[in-house]
């Protein structure tokens, strides 16, 4: 069965592996998307920006998956939203298959649109609850004028048994489906014209656990098939290490690290990642009692008034730890190669590596002497290592 779409009325097959040279498929240059922020209500006036996005670089190969990952509010969903041209982005490049699709409009992105797709985080907003599913997964077919009604209808039958949905539901309405069934109706949708890129924008974060995994299962089972790429944007860092190539995690607007899946969780390299990873459980005891949570002090800052220098300076465990050294609140690291593959925004970077709270985080023995109190202990960090004679608090133990 092939759900590959030719021109207008024409279905070809999917595409297979592209040539050496036309690897990558996706490439973001210095990108940012800034959000005015105004007052007054007759006579309005500008008064600062929003950094939503700043100056967020990265490559995509075809055929593998990037993970963004990072608090809530540090950019990914903006992100993925500029590079599909939702938003027209302050700055920067975007580059799809070649293309500089940064001002495109009209026809052109238009046409551009129907290679790249887009899954939602919300099943129940992102579906039209006047529309039948038959009308909602038709609607890209429609838009791009692409077979007859006759072929359409026989088309969204078609994508509804991929994803794992009875055929006949092709009348019945959003509400009428559960969660889970609905993502499944946003992913067809999703794949309807064939696209070569979905960014898939936290499709599993309102689902249960046990749904999570099935509409994971079906995404990597649709990229294995139709060779789609994947720009997986979300803040479970154990679902992004199992879909993803490489990942990136953002702050604030910036990428600070960017690394292979296996790599960033072996070798975390800048204090947020290394934070970040520490909240993440392991479903092995003996590793888990060996790890330690790392709490961020503080709030994230405000985008609209980002903090000088590095913008994690604020909350950083490592800048306490080296005696707040200035350079940290003056200067901007910029993203530098410390690994083959492995880039970090930090200007201490080497300082993390084979550190003990980074040993401790991914669950890595360290020597009493130099652990400090017992591993396995959530401890708020906010300079040196705290000491031996630390309260000693038992890891909690999962309840079934």
């Amino acid at each position: 069965m092939s759900l590959a779409v030719g021109g207008a009325g024409v279905y070809e097959p999917a595409t297979g592996t592209p040539p050496a040279g036309d690897r990558i498929l996706l490439s973001v240059t210095d990108l940012r998307m800034y959000f005015p922020v105004t007052e007054g209500l007759i006579f309005e006036r500008h008064i600062g920006d929003v950094h939503a996005v700043d100056d967020v670089s990265f490559e995509l190969p075809r055929g593998q998956t990037l993970g963004l990952v990072g608090e809530s509010g540090c950019g990914k969903s903006t992100t993925g939203r500029t590079i599909l041209r939702l938003y027209r982005p302050t700055a920067g490049r975007i580059v799809f298959d070649g293309v500089d699709i940064t001002k495109l409009g009209g026809e052109a992105l238009r046409q551009t649109r129907r290679r790249m797709q887009m899954i939602f985080q919300d099943p129940y907003a992102s579906l039209n609850p006047r529309m039948t599913v038959g009308g909602i997964v038709g609607e890209p077919l429609s838009v791009h004028k692409i077979g007859t009604p006759a072929e359409r209808r026989e088309r969204v039958a078609e994508l509804l048994d991929v994803v794992g949905l009875n055929p006949n539901f092709l009348n019945r309405y959003p509400h009428e489906f559960s969660g889970g069934q609905r993502q499944r109706i946003g992913v067809a949708r999703a794949i309807a014209v064939n696209p070569e890129l979905i960014i898939a924008d936290e499709p599993i974060s309102a689902l249960d656990v046990s749904i999570q995994a099935q509409i994971i299962n079906l995404m990597e089972r649709l990229q294995d098939e139709f060779s789609l790429t994947y720009l997986f944007i979300a803040h479970d860092l154990s679902v992004v290490r199992h879909v993803s190539n490489r990942i990136a995690v953002m702050y604030l607007g910036r990428i600070v690290e960017l690394a292979s899946s296996g790599d960033l969780y072996a070798h975390p390299l800048h204090p947020y990642s290394v934070a970040l990873l520490s909240a993440v459980p392991i479903p092995d005891p003996v590793i888990e009692a060996r790890r330690r949570r790392i709490i961020l002090k503080g709030d994230v800052p405000s985008p609209v008034n980002p903090p000088s220098g590095c913008r994690f300076h604020t909350r950083c465990w490592l800048r306490d730890r080296l005696g707040n050294p200035e350079r940290c609140t003056t200067e901007d690291p910029a993203l530098r190669t410390l690994a083959a593959g492995h880039e970090v925004a930090c200007h201490f970077a080497e300082e993390v590596d084979a550190s003990i709270e980074q040993r401790q985080a991914i669950g890595v023995p360290v020597p009493m002497a130099a652990g400090g109190p017992a591993l396995g202990a959530d401890v708020a960090l906010s300079g040196a290592v705290p000491s031996a004679s630390a309260p000693i608090v038992p890891p909690e133990v999962p309840q079934y």
